[in-house]
Protein backbone atom coordinates (compact mmCIF):
# COMPACT_ATOMS: atom_id res chain seq x y z
CA UNK A 1 0.00 0.00 0.00
CA UNK A 2 1.08 3.45 -0.71
CA UNK A 3 2.26 5.86 1.80
CA UNK A 4 -0.79 7.71 0.85
CA UNK A 5 -3.17 5.15 0.76
CA UNK A 6 -1.86 4.83 4.48
CA UNK A 7 -2.35 7.86 5.19
CA UNK A 8 -5.73 8.06 4.38
CA UNK A 9 -6.93 5.06 5.79
CA UNK A 10 -5.50 5.97 9.57
CA UNK A 11 -7.70 9.57 8.89
CA UNK A 12 -10.38 7.10 7.99
CA UNK A 13 -9.89 5.21 11.15
CA UNK A 14 -9.75 8.51 13.31
CA UNK A 15 -12.55 9.97 12.05
CA UNK A 16 -14.42 6.72 12.78
CA UNK A 17 -12.95 5.99 16.30
CA UNK A 18 -14.36 9.62 16.99
CA UNK A 19 -17.43 9.28 15.42
CA UNK A 20 -18.92 5.94 15.56
CA UNK A 21 -21.20 4.90 12.93
CA UNK A 22 -24.95 5.82 15.08
CA UNK A 23 -24.07 7.54 18.20
CA UNK A 24 -25.20 11.05 17.24
CA UNK A 25 -29.35 9.35 16.92
CA UNK A 26 -29.25 8.30 20.64
CA UNK A 27 -29.61 11.10 23.46
CA UNK A 28 -28.56 8.72 26.65
CA UNK A 29 -25.69 7.89 27.83
CA UNK A 30 -23.47 5.37 25.52
CA UNK A 31 -23.48 1.73 25.85
CA UNK A 32 -26.04 1.97 28.14
CA UNK A 33 -29.15 -0.74 27.70
CA UNK A 34 -31.52 2.75 26.79
CA UNK A 35 -28.31 3.99 23.84
CA UNK A 36 -28.32 0.75 22.33
CA UNK A 37 -32.21 0.54 22.52
CA UNK A 38 -32.66 4.13 20.82
CA UNK A 39 -29.84 3.37 18.17
CA UNK A 40 -31.94 0.32 17.13
CA UNK A 41 -35.34 2.46 17.13
CA UNK A 42 -33.92 4.90 15.08
CA UNK A 43 -32.67 2.63 12.58
CA UNK A 44 -35.25 0.93 11.90
CA UNK A 45 -37.88 3.47 11.96
CA UNK A 46 -35.79 5.93 9.40
CA UNK A 47 -34.60 3.10 6.77
CA UNK A 48 -37.37 0.84 7.87
CA UNK A 49 -36.43 -1.44 4.62
CA UNK A 50 -33.39 -3.03 6.24
CA UNK A 51 -34.87 -5.97 7.61
CA UNK A 52 -36.16 -7.65 4.49
CA UNK A 53 -33.29 -6.15 2.04
CA UNK A 54 -30.80 -7.92 4.33
CA UNK A 55 -32.75 -10.98 5.20
CA UNK A 56 -31.95 -11.38 8.77
CA UNK A 57 -34.56 -13.88 9.52
CA UNK A 58 -33.00 -16.33 6.68
CA UNK A 59 -29.45 -16.23 8.46
CA UNK A 60 -30.34 -19.13 11.17
CA UNK A 61 -27.08 -21.43 11.15
CA UNK A 62 -25.07 -19.38 8.64
CA UNK A 63 -21.73 -18.35 9.58
CA UNK A 64 -21.92 -14.55 8.95
CA UNK A 65 -19.42 -12.03 8.60
CA UNK A 66 -20.68 -8.41 9.01
CA UNK A 67 -17.75 -5.87 7.41
CA UNK A 68 -17.80 -2.77 9.52
CA UNK A 69 -19.90 -4.19 12.47
CA UNK A 70 -20.52 -0.33 13.61
CA UNK A 71 -22.21 -0.45 17.12
CA UNK A 72 -23.59 -3.98 16.20
CA UNK A 73 -27.26 -2.98 15.59
CA UNK A 74 -27.54 -5.56 12.16
CA UNK A 75 -25.31 -7.84 14.31
CA UNK A 76 -27.93 -8.30 16.82
CA UNK A 77 -30.85 -9.24 14.46
CA UNK A 78 -28.29 -11.80 12.94
CA UNK A 79 -27.36 -12.79 16.10
CA UNK A 80 -30.80 -13.10 17.16
CA UNK A 81 -32.20 -15.20 14.14
CA UNK A 82 -29.64 -17.99 14.78
CA UNK A 83 -27.06 -17.06 12.69
CA UNK A 84 -23.12 -17.93 13.61
CA UNK A 85 -22.13 -14.12 14.05
CA UNK A 86 -18.90 -12.66 13.82
CA UNK A 87 -18.78 -8.49 13.22
CA UNK A 88 -15.25 -6.90 12.59
CA UNK A 89 -14.37 -2.96 12.48
CA UNK A 90 -11.78 -0.42 11.73
CA UNK A 91 -11.87 0.71 15.24
CA UNK A 92 -11.73 -0.47 19.03
CA UNK A 93 -14.60 2.33 19.61
CA UNK A 94 -16.96 0.28 17.52
CA UNK A 95 -15.67 -2.93 18.67
CA UNK A 96 -15.79 -2.16 22.43
CA UNK A 97 -19.62 -1.26 22.02
CA UNK A 98 -21.05 -4.01 19.77
CA UNK A 99 -19.28 -6.26 22.24
CA UNK A 100 -21.11 -4.46 25.14
CA UNK A 101 -24.36 -4.51 22.74
CA UNK A 102 -24.22 -8.49 22.56
CA UNK A 103 -23.22 -8.92 26.34
CA UNK A 104 -26.47 -6.71 27.69
CA UNK A 105 -28.54 -8.86 25.64
CA UNK A 106 -27.00 -12.22 26.41
CA UNK A 107 -26.18 -12.72 22.43
CA UNK A 108 -23.74 -14.93 21.00
CA UNK A 109 -21.12 -13.34 18.92
CA UNK A 110 -17.44 -13.13 17.65
CA UNK A 111 -15.37 -9.40 17.27
CA UNK A 112 -12.38 -8.21 16.23
CA UNK A 113 -10.76 -5.20 14.99
CA UNK A 114 -9.85 -5.83 11.47
CA UNK A 115 -9.08 -3.96 7.56
CA UNK A 116 -11.53 -4.78 5.22
CA UNK A 117 -8.67 -4.92 2.78
CA UNK A 118 -6.92 -7.45 4.60
CA UNK A 119 -9.26 -9.57 6.72
CA UNK A 120 -7.89 -12.42 9.43
CA UNK A 121 -9.65 -15.04 8.17
CA UNK A 122 -8.97 -18.38 6.14
CA UNK A 123 -10.12 -18.93 2.64
CA UNK A 124 -13.66 -20.12 2.60
CA UNK A 125 -14.44 -19.36 5.90
CA UNK A 126 -18.43 -17.93 6.16
CA UNK A 127 -21.52 -18.65 4.38
CA UNK A 128 -22.63 -15.20 4.46
CA UNK A 129 -20.48 -11.95 4.39
CA UNK A 130 -22.33 -8.67 5.13
CA UNK A 131 -21.47 -4.92 4.67
CA UNK A 132 -23.82 -2.24 5.29
CA UNK A 133 -22.42 1.56 4.00
CA UNK A 134 -18.87 0.30 4.82
CA UNK A 135 -16.86 -0.50 2.08
CA UNK A 136 -17.10 3.57 0.62
CA UNK A 137 -15.02 4.41 2.89
CA UNK A 138 -12.47 2.24 2.71
CA UNK A 139 -9.21 3.31 0.34
CA UNK A 140 -8.90 0.28 -1.73
CA UNK A 141 -12.75 -0.85 -2.31
CA UNK A 142 -11.61 -3.05 -5.25
CA UNK A 143 -9.39 -4.74 -3.07
CA UNK A 144 -11.95 -5.10 0.04
CA UNK A 145 -14.36 -6.70 -2.19
CA UNK A 146 -11.90 -9.25 -3.54
CA UNK A 147 -11.53 -10.26 0.14
CA UNK A 148 -15.25 -10.75 0.56
CA UNK A 149 -15.06 -13.17 -2.65
CA UNK A 150 -11.99 -14.95 -0.62
CA UNK A 151 -13.41 -15.83 2.71
CA UNK A 152 -16.46 -16.94 1.46
CA UNK A 153 -17.74 -20.54 0.77
CA UNK A 154 -18.29 -21.84 -2.71
CA UNK A 155 -22.00 -20.57 -3.70
CA UNK A 156 -21.82 -18.32 -0.55
CA UNK A 157 -23.48 -14.75 -0.87
CA UNK A 158 -22.30 -11.20 0.06
CA UNK A 159 -25.02 -8.55 0.48
CA UNK A 160 -23.22 -5.34 0.70
CA UNK A 161 -24.75 -1.56 0.73
CA UNK A 162 -22.56 1.37 -1.45
CA UNK A 163 -23.35 4.62 -2.24
CA UNK A 164 -25.60 5.45 -4.78
CA UNK A 165 -24.43 7.47 -7.35
CA UNK A 166 -27.72 7.92 -9.87
CA UNK A 167 -29.56 9.17 -6.15
CA UNK A 168 -31.89 12.32 -5.77
CA UNK A 169 -29.39 12.67 -2.47
CA UNK A 170 -26.16 12.66 -4.85
CA UNK A 171 -27.40 14.02 -8.23
CA UNK A 172 -29.45 16.47 -6.63
CA UNK A 173 -28.96 17.24 -2.79
CA UNK A 174 -25.25 16.88 -2.60
CA UNK A 175 -24.37 18.19 -6.28
CA UNK A 176 -26.74 21.02 -6.48
CA UNK A 177 -28.57 21.87 -3.59
CA UNK A 178 -25.54 21.43 -0.88
CA UNK A 179 -23.37 23.21 -3.34
CA UNK A 180 -24.96 26.10 -3.32
CA UNK A 181 -25.72 26.44 0.13
CA UNK A 182 -22.12 26.29 0.80
CA UNK A 183 -21.82 29.62 -0.60
CA UNK A 184 -24.03 30.95 2.67
CA UNK A 185 -21.60 29.45 4.90
CA UNK A 186 -19.36 32.39 4.38
CA UNK A 187 -21.15 34.79 6.62
CA UNK A 188 -22.69 34.31 10.14
CA UNK A 189 -26.07 35.82 8.56
CA UNK A 190 -25.81 32.88 5.78
CA UNK A 191 -24.89 30.11 8.10
CA UNK A 192 -28.15 30.87 10.32
CA UNK A 193 -30.42 31.13 7.02
CA UNK A 194 -28.88 28.04 6.31
CA UNK A 195 -30.03 26.36 9.29
CA UNK A 196 -33.62 27.92 9.34
CA UNK A 197 -34.07 26.29 5.63
CA UNK A 198 -32.80 22.99 5.99
CA UNK A 199 -32.91 22.07 9.91
CA UNK A 200 -29.56 21.26 10.13
CA UNK A 201 -27.95 21.85 13.46
CA UNK A 202 -25.76 25.08 13.76
CA UNK A 203 -22.66 22.68 15.47
CA UNK A 204 -22.83 20.58 12.07
CA UNK A 205 -23.00 23.47 9.60
CA UNK A 206 -20.22 25.57 11.44
CA UNK A 207 -18.32 22.63 10.89
CA UNK A 208 -18.67 22.90 7.35
CA UNK A 209 -18.19 26.77 7.33
CA UNK A 210 -14.75 26.64 9.16
CA UNK A 211 -13.80 24.01 6.32
CA UNK A 212 -15.31 26.48 3.52
CA UNK A 213 -13.38 29.80 4.75
CA UNK A 214 -10.45 28.23 5.35
CA UNK A 215 -10.14 26.93 2.09
CA UNK A 216 -13.33 26.95 -0.28
CA UNK A 217 -11.74 25.67 -3.27
CA UNK A 218 -10.29 22.71 -2.12
CA UNK A 219 -13.84 22.33 -0.18
CA UNK A 220 -15.40 22.03 -3.01
CA UNK A 221 -13.86 20.20 -4.93
CA UNK A 222 -15.82 17.13 -6.44
CA UNK A 223 -14.18 14.34 -4.38
CA UNK A 224 -13.72 16.25 -0.81
CA UNK A 225 -17.16 18.23 -1.17
CA UNK A 226 -19.08 14.46 -1.68
CA UNK A 227 -17.07 12.96 1.55
CA UNK A 228 -17.59 16.02 4.11
CA UNK A 229 -21.40 15.59 2.90
CA UNK A 230 -22.34 12.13 3.24
CA UNK A 231 -21.34 11.55 7.25
CA UNK A 232 -19.73 14.93 8.38
CA UNK A 233 -17.80 17.54 7.72
CA UNK A 234 -14.94 15.45 9.10
CA UNK A 235 -15.01 12.56 6.94
CA UNK A 236 -12.11 11.67 4.83
CA UNK A 237 -13.30 9.44 2.37
CA UNK A 238 -16.88 8.49 0.68
CA UNK A 239 -17.53 7.12 -2.64
CA UNK A 240 -20.36 6.55 -5.13
CA UNK A 241 -21.37 3.77 -7.29
CA UNK A 242 -24.02 3.16 -9.90
CA UNK A 243 -25.00 -0.41 -11.24
CA UNK A 244 -22.59 -0.42 -13.81
CA UNK A 245 -19.60 0.39 -11.54
CA UNK A 246 -20.68 -2.01 -8.69
CA UNK A 247 -21.19 -4.74 -11.13
CA UNK A 248 -17.62 -4.30 -12.48
CA UNK A 249 -16.21 -4.20 -9.08
CA UNK A 250 -17.64 -7.36 -8.46
CA UNK A 251 -16.91 -9.30 -11.37
CA UNK A 252 -15.53 -12.27 -9.75
CA UNK A 253 -18.82 -13.43 -8.68
CA UNK A 254 -21.03 -15.66 -10.22
CA UNK A 255 -24.08 -13.81 -9.87
CA UNK A 256 -24.62 -10.12 -9.00
CA UNK A 257 -28.11 -8.36 -8.57
CA UNK A 258 -28.89 -5.00 -7.68
CA UNK A 259 -32.14 -3.10 -5.74
CA UNK A 260 -31.97 0.50 -4.88
CA UNK A 261 -33.28 1.53 -1.44
CA UNK A 262 -33.77 4.87 1.01
CA UNK A 263 -34.91 8.24 -0.09
CA UNK A 264 -33.89 10.06 3.18
CA UNK A 265 -37.12 12.19 3.42
CA UNK A 266 -35.10 14.83 5.33
CA UNK A 267 -33.39 15.81 2.24
CA UNK A 268 -36.93 16.63 0.16
CA UNK A 269 -38.32 19.63 0.77
CA UNK A 270 -41.93 20.48 2.02
CA UNK A 271 -42.90 17.28 0.37
CA UNK A 272 -40.37 14.72 2.03
CA UNK A 273 -43.01 14.50 5.39
CA UNK A 274 -45.63 14.26 3.48
CA UNK A 275 -44.67 10.96 1.57
CA UNK A 276 -46.56 8.02 2.05
CA UNK A 277 -44.43 4.43 2.94
CA UNK A 278 -45.75 3.03 -0.23
CA UNK A 279 -45.15 6.12 -2.78
CA UNK A 280 -41.86 6.52 -0.69
CA UNK A 281 -40.43 2.97 -1.56
CA UNK A 282 -41.41 3.34 -5.22
CA UNK A 283 -39.52 6.26 -5.55
CA UNK A 284 -36.74 4.87 -3.72
CA UNK A 285 -36.70 1.87 -6.03
CA UNK A 286 -35.30 4.57 -8.69
CA UNK A 287 -33.70 7.07 -6.89
CA UNK A 288 -32.79 6.27 -3.53
CA UNK A 289 -28.90 6.57 -1.53
CA UNK A 290 -28.48 2.89 -0.61
CA UNK A 291 -27.38 0.65 -4.17
CA UNK A 292 -27.50 -3.04 -2.40
CA UNK A 293 -25.70 -5.92 -4.53
CA UNK A 294 -26.69 -9.25 -3.92
CA UNK A 295 -23.98 -11.61 -5.30
CA UNK A 296 -23.03 -15.77 -5.26
CA UNK A 297 -19.61 -16.96 -5.38
CA UNK A 298 -19.93 -19.81 -7.82
CA UNK A 299 -19.11 -23.03 -6.57
CA UNK A 300 -15.50 -24.92 -7.43
CA UNK A 301 -16.62 -26.07 -10.95
CA UNK A 302 -16.97 -22.29 -11.55
CA UNK A 303 -20.43 -22.26 -12.35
Amino acid sequence: MSNASENLKDRVRAFWQANPCGTKFAEAETGTRAFFERVEEHRYRTEWHIPGAAGFDEARDLRVLEIGCGLGTDGARFARAGAIYTGVDLTEAAIGLARRRFELEGLPGEFRVADAEALDFADESFDLVYSHGVLHHTPDTRRAVREVHRVLRPGGRAVVMLYHRDSYNYRVNIGVLRRLGAHLLRTEAGLRLAHRLTGESLDNLREHAARVRRDARGYLSSDEFLSRNTDGAGNPLSRVYNRSEARELFSDFAEVEFAVHYLNKRRLPVVGGLLPRGLEARLASRWGWHLWIYARKGDNSGT
